[in-house]
């Protein structure tokens, strides 16, 4: 284990005023991205009879908020490169909040579609710039803590969002909790607007930004390109995950992944097949958690007839377990290595997995007591992304680096909803299909960090995995 220089705090007491600041208000605008996120989860039945949806249809608008999120966390990484990490964090909490409390005036599927993909635009630049301001405003050798504790916000934000729920939608519709989503927005923006900048961006980039993701993204000769790739993917993706293909699916597909390939090569230059890598892995993560998230409120309420009450429960118990998952992960990060930490927490949330779901209706204490446990493994380990990501680019390219190459992988969350109901209407119940799914890929992605993929492929292009090509960025800009 590496031994922190003298002087570096190891401790959150240590940390300086202006350093616990920065972390307190990341960290109220992570549980606030929990809260506004997690909503349509919540509501899914009630918005489905409420339309008139299938199942099926209904479960897109889980995949809405993650269709948009690409576009989120490159556009709001860029402009946190270039303008620094506080105002793409102020830009991103607007976006989600905003998103959230269109939700509630939604008069139907495409409209309620729409205002979730603004949900999820703001969602993906927060989680970019607020890890990476975190990240950037701690020490070294803190960092797997700072996001893991970070990353405790955001299922916070989902038991206040599952209180909320049991006693908002019984009283007084599913709307009004979308509505509630606005109420803590002045709150958190006042606190930002007295932030510092993050150490290192100001002290690495500050003034001089004639390299960062939006100087790549939006030279001359680029820009307009880049726009209407950016017009096609959109579009391509809102067509897959709202099902409306034409039978055309298999090559929006690929259309959708030749675009992400060619914004990683210009992001990464010769790193590009590791940006990939990245993306794939995080893709699996999504793959097996987001399952369990998404649907486990209709998987209670349909599958074992638990009523609104005990679901907020069970769910506020699932979300502590999160909380207090990531905090743990990321002691464990910092002592035992990030990659090493990672994959013990995934396999030891194989233990309860297979419990929870195999669980039948009416022993509800001991489903509270494996939730937190399947959440404080499988989840809250997820709280070392970001600094797991956040190493393989330097700080002028890190907050769209790190922002894109997640997002594109969360569309794995866009994925798994459909993959879940897709699977329960095959193998007889949505408990089935979500045991398959997180058993498997949780072993998926415990290999890929495990055998460190990324780093092995940057290792046999003869690139250095924790650095992107800089100078190649440059010599394409300055040519």
């Amino acid at each position: 284990m590496a031994v922190p220089p003298s002087g570096v705090p190891t401790s959150f007491r240590r940390l300086s005023r202006s350093q616990r600041k920065a972390f307190f208000a990341a960290w109220l605008g992570y549980l606030l991205d929990g809260f506004d996120f997690i909503l349509i989860t919540l509501v899914l039945t009630e918005v489905q009879a409420d339309f008139g949806l299938a199942k099926t249809e209904a479960a897109t608008l889980v995949s809405a908020a993650f269709v948009s999120r690409w576009l989120g966390g490159l556009a709001l990484g860029a402009i946190g490169d270039r303008f620094g990490r506080k105002p793409a964090m102020i830009v991103s909490i607007l976006a989600f909040s905003a998103g959230s409390a269109l939700c509630g005036f939604a008069w139907g599927y495409w409209s309620l579609f729409a205002f979730r993909a603004l949900v999820g635009l703001g969602m993906a630049g927060e989680y970019g710039t607020s890890a990476t301001y975190v990240m950037e405003s701690w020490p070294k050798a803190m960092r797997n803590r700072a996001t893991g504790f970070l990353l405790s916000a955001y299922p916070i934000g989902t038991v206040l969002a599952a209180q909320a729920y049991g006693w908002i939608v019984p009283n007084l519709g599913w709307r009004w909790l979308f509505y509630a989503g606005l109420i803590p927005i002045a709150l958190t923006l006042y606190l930002r607007r007295s932030l510092p900048e993050a150490e290192e961006w100001r002290a690495e980039v500050g003034d001089r930004r004639d390299v960062t993701t939006s100087s790549v993204l939006f030279a001359p000769r680029r820009r307009l390109g880049n726009t209407a790739l950016a017009l096609v993917l959109s579009a391509a993706l809102v067509l897959v995950f709202s099902q409306h293909t034409g039978g055309f699916g298999p090559v929006l597909i690929a259309v959708v992944i030749a675009g992400f390939a060619v914004f990683a090569v210009q992001l990464a230059g010769r790193l590009w097949p590791v940006m990939i890598a990245i993306m794939a892995t995080v893709f699996c993560a999504f793959l097996y958690s987001w399952p369990i998230q998404s649907l486990l409120p209709t998987y209670l309420k349909s599958d074992l007839g638990y009523a609104a009450g005990q679901v907020s429960t069970a769910l506020t118990w699932a979300g502590l377990g999160y909380a207090a998952g990531s905090c743990l992960a990321g002691v464990a990060g910092d002592r035992l290595g990030t990659r090493r930490a990672y994959v013990l927490g995934l396999f030891v949330s194989m233990a309860f997995v297979f419990p929870v779901f195999a669980l039948p209706a009416g022993n509800v204490v001991l489903l509270w007591i494996l939730l937190f446990g399947m959440q404080a493994t499988s989840s809250g380990i997820s709280g070392l992304l970001p600094k797991y990501i956040g190493d393989h680019f330097p700080t002028r390219l890190r907050a769209a680096g790190l922002g894109f190459s997640y997002n594109v992988g969360a569309l794995g969350g866009a994925v798994a909803p459909l993959a879940g109901t897709a699977i329960a209407s095959g193998l007889g119940g949505l408990g089935t299909a979500l045991t398959v799914l997180a058993g498997t890929l949780t072993v998926v992605v415990a290999v890929i960090i495990g055998l460190d993929v990324p780093a092995r492929i940057g290792r046999a292009l003869r690139i250095g995995s924790d650095a992107p090509a800089l100078n190649s960025l440059e010599r394409t800009l300055h040519s």
